[in-house]
């Protein structure tokens, strides 16, 4: 991309361009309009410009409005530690000896042919500082090119197993820019290896809503307000060797209770009735209950053990669980 304007005189608002300007010439203002509404594509084509453009393009505050757009739903707090974490254990850029395809090149490979990069590039690719490695495009790329994997949760996992339905379980995802999926790494069940899933597509992610390690109990802090009706998701696990998953259910009468709204007290018992409807009745699956006093892990080897307990407050939350709904029911 050339930064001089060889069309003829021309004038923008009160602005005279004529055809020895260059893009740098703009007024700051103008220069930063453009940038702002350049797609991250875009951004990285005006980087290979010149080092002057390079400085602008590299501004964490032009990234930020696409890492959100386009990562911030599935980007949690594990993931941000993660990252952390990462470019503090390196030096220089973060994508150096990673693969086959590398840095911004090995991303700019899948926008252009590999002689048009080499020769616009120039010396800027050449940097090992480039793009840096704490900044919000070196965040992106490293997304973008799958060599950051990244903690977050998976509804459904292994391809829905039935094993598995209205569940969502902590994962490590890579993404694969090619097939717009990701390949998800699940933590290892007892003896069992970490199993991996291909293809998992983007409406099955989230970010993981509580900031609680797979392994560890979550403390619940919502028991005292739950009431019938109320939509939940429990920790489960089937035995203490399995990490935990977040299983789909909803707060049920007391069997003493005839549900009607004017003479229910269930709200006011220590026993907390937890229904997932799922599955058939008077399958061991369908419903069980906690003690909202002093509710820890409880369970044993034959039914699994039931762990934290959140409400989820969220209509679009509760609307993306009715969307994974079985189309029968689970026996």
């Amino acid at each position: 991309m050339s930064p001089k304007k060889k069309n003829s005189y021309c004038k923008v608002e009160n602005l005279e361009i004529t055809p020895e300007m260059s893009v740098l010439d703009l007024p700051d203002l103008v220069l930063e309009c453009i940038l702002e509404r350049l797609p991250t594509e875009g951004l990285c084509r005006m980087a290979s410009v010149c080092s002057s453009l390079r400085e602008r393009c590299i501004s964490d505050h032009l990234w930020e409005k696409h890492m959100k757009n386009k990562w911030g739903r599935i980007i949690g707090r594990a993931a941000d530690r993660e990252w952390q974490w990462h470019i503090a254990s390196r030096k220089g850029s973060v994508f150096s000896n990673q693969g086959k395809q590398r840095g911004l090149m090995g991303y700019l490979t899948l926008l252009w042919p590999t002689a048009l990069i080499r020769s616009s590039f120039g010396n800027i690719s050449k940097k090992k500082d480039f793009p840096p490695v704490d900044s919000i495009m070196s965040w992106y790329l490293a997304l973008e090119s799958g060599n950051f994997w990244f903690p977050a949760q998976v509804y459904n996992r292994e391809n829905g197993h039935v094993g598995f339905v209205l569940s969502c379980y902590d994962a490590e995802l890579s993404y694969d820019r090619r097939t717009d999926t990701f390949q998800a790494r699940y933590p290892p069940h007892g003896r069992r290896a970490s199993a991996i899933e291909t293809g998992v597509t983007w409406d099955r992610l989230r970010a993981p809503p509580v900031d609680t390690s797979p392994h560890d109990l979550h403390i619940s802090d919502c028991l005292n307000e739950l009431r019938p009706g109320d939509h939940i998701e429990i920790q489960w696990r089937r035995n203490k060797e399995f990490p935990y998953g977040w299983w789909y259910g909803v707060v049920g009468h007391l069997e003493t209770c005839d549900g009607s709204a004017n003479y229910c007290r269930c709200h006011d018992s220590d026993t907390l009735v937890l229904e997932f409807n799922q599955y058939t009745r008077g399958s061991r699956w369908r419903r069980t209950s906690v003690n909202r006093k002093d509710h820890r892990e409880e369970g044993n080897e034959a039914d699994g053990f039931y762990g934290g307990i959140r409400k989820i407050n969220s209509n679009e939350e509760i609307s993306m669980w009715k969307k994974l709904w079985p189309a029968e029911v689970l026996e």
